[in-house]
C-alpha cells in the first residue's frame, strides 16, 4: 500500500507540474482579455443573431444592451422566437421600441422543427439566412441571456480585425452570487479552459479548437467556408463545434474573458447546475463508457487523491500530498480572484471536482436511458 501511495503521488505532483507549466498556463485567466483597444473608427455591419425559446424574463435587457453599443458601425439585432410560450418575442419588440431602435430589431417567428437538427441551431439557422441578405462583416452568435457591455461589440471587433481572425468570441462572466455558483461556476470555467487552453486555439498551428456560445464574433465568409450552421447541426456543444469547423477550414480563432459583458441567468441551486453540466458532460466525452472511467479516475487522480494522502503514516507521501494540494490552489486562485471571491475559496476545488464527477455520471445514465441533452422540454443527444 505505501509503494501505491508513493507512485500515485509522485504521479499527482507530475501532473499538476505538466498542467501549471506545459498545459497552455489555461489556468493564467487574466491573460486573456483582449490586449487591444476598441473600434473606434467606422466598421461593416454586424448582424446580431439570437435564439429565444421562453425567455422573456432576461431577453429585454439582453436586446437593449446591444442598442446601446458603442460600436461605430451599423448593426442589426435577429431574435429568433423558437416557439415560445412566455412573451419572448413582445419582450424583445418592447425594448427596441422603448429605446426608438425599433428598425434595428427583427424578430422572427420560428418555424418547426425539422428531423435531425437540435433545437437551438435550428433557431440560429434561420436567423442566420435572414442575416446574411444583409451582407455583414460579422455575424454575432449570442444568447438571450446575456448582457452585452456598451463597448463588447467594438472591442470584440477590434480583437478579431487585430490579427484577422475569422472567429473570435469572449468567455463571459457567468452569474456567481449564491452559494452553488461560488462553489461551482468558478470551476466550471477552469474546467473549460483546462479542456480548451485559450493559447492553445489561438495558435493555428494547433488543431485545438473553442468557443464560447454566448458571445461569437464570426466572419460571413468564414462561416460559409465551414459549412454554415447546417454542417453542425445535430451538435450539442454547438459553440466549440463550429469554433473546430471553422478551424478545419483554414480559419483563425480566436477565445479570451470579459469582465464586463455577463450572463443574466442565475443559477440558485445546485440542482440546477448539476442539470446544466448534466446536459452536455457524456456529449463531450463523445457517449464512451471508456472515456467516462478515464475522466473520472482523472478528477480523482488530480482532485481528491492531493487530499487523500495527507492521512498517509509516510511523512514523504504527506508531503507530496501537500505539494499537489499547493499547485491546485495555485492554479485555481487566479479564477478565484477574476470572480471577486474571498481567497478561501481556492480551496474548494475538491469538492467542485467531486460534484462534476457526480454531474458527468448522471449526464451518462440521462444519454443511456434517452434523456441526453435535455434542455426546456427537448431531449436533444440521445442514443440511437
Amino acid at each position: 500500500m505505501h509503494l501505491f501511495l508513493l507512485i500515485a503521488g509522485i504521479v499527482c505532483v507530475v501532473a499538476w507540474l505538466y498542467l501549471l507549466l506545459l498545459h497552455g498556463r489555461f489556468w493564467m485567466v487574466q491573460r486573456f482579455e483582449a490586449g487591444v483597444s476598441p473600434l473606434s473608427s467606422a466598421a461593416g455591419l454586424i448582424a446580431v443573431v439570437i435564439p429565444a425559446r421562453n425567455e422573456a424574463d432576461v431577453i429585454a435587457r439582453s436586446v437593449g444592451s446591444l442598442l446601446q453599443q458603442d460600436y461605430p458601425g451599423p448593426l442589426h439585432i435577429f431574435v429568433i422566437d423558437d416557439n415560445s410560450t412566455d412573451g419572448t418575442a413582445a419582450a424583445a419588440s418592447a425594448a427596441a421600441e422603448s429605446s426608438d431602435h425599433g428598425a434595428t430589431l427583427s424578430v422572427i417567428a420560428g418555424k418547426p422543427l425539422p428531423p435531425g437538427w437540435s433545437g437551438k441551431l435550428w433557431a440560429v439557422q434561420q436567423g442566420v439566412e435572414q442575416a446574411i441578405l444583409l451582407k455583414p462583416k460579422f455575424l454575432l452568435l449570442t444568447d438571450a441571456d446575456i448582457w452585452h457591455s456598451p463597448e463588447n461589440l467594438a472591442s470584440l471587433s477590434a480583437v478579431a480585425d487585430s490579427a484577422d481572425y475569422d472567429l473570435a468570441s469572449f468567455m463571459v462572466k457567468l452569474h456567481c452570487r449564491s452559494m452553488a455558483e461560488k462553489l461551482l461556476i468558478p470551476a466550471f470555467v477552469f474546467f473549460f479552459f483546462l479542456l480548451y487552453p485559450p493559447d492553445w486555439i489561438n495558435d493555428p498551428r494547433r488543431r485545438t479548437a473553442g468557443a464560447a456560445g454566448g458571445c461569437i464574433l464570426i466572419r460571413s465568409e468564414a462561416l460559409e467556408r465551414a459549412g454554415g450552421i447546417a454542417a453542425i447541426r445535430q451538435e450539442i456543444i454547438d459553440d466549440c463545434a463550429l469554433a473546430a469547423a471553422v478551424k478545419r477550414n483554414g480559419g483563425k480563432v480566436w477565445l479570451g474573458v470579459t469582465r464586463d459583458t455577463h450572463s443574466l441567468r442565475a443559477y440558485e441551486s445546485f440542482g440546477e447546475i448539476e442539470r446544466m453540466i448534466a446536459r452536455s458532460a457524456f456529449n463531450q466525452l463523445r457517449h464512451s463508457a471508456w472515456l467516462l472511467a478515464g475522466a473520472i479516475l482523472g478528477l480523482a487522480l488530480l482532485y481528491l487523491l492531493p487530499l487523500g494522502l495527507l492521512f498517509s503514516p509516510s511523512h514523504f507521501v504527506v508531503g507530496l500530498g501537500a505539494t499537489a494540494l499547493l499547485m491546485m490552489v495555485a492554479a485555481y486562485l487566479p479564477m478565484v480572484r477574476f470572480y471577486g471571491l474571498n481567497v478561501v475559496w481556492a480551496l474548494t476545488l475538491p469538492l467542485s471536482a467531486t460534484f462534476y464527477m457526480i454531474a458527468t455520471v448522471h449526464s451518462a445514465l440521462n444519454y443511456w436511458s434517452g434523456k441526453g441533452g435535455e434542455w426546456k422540454g427537448r431531449a436533444q443527444d440521445i442514443a440511437t
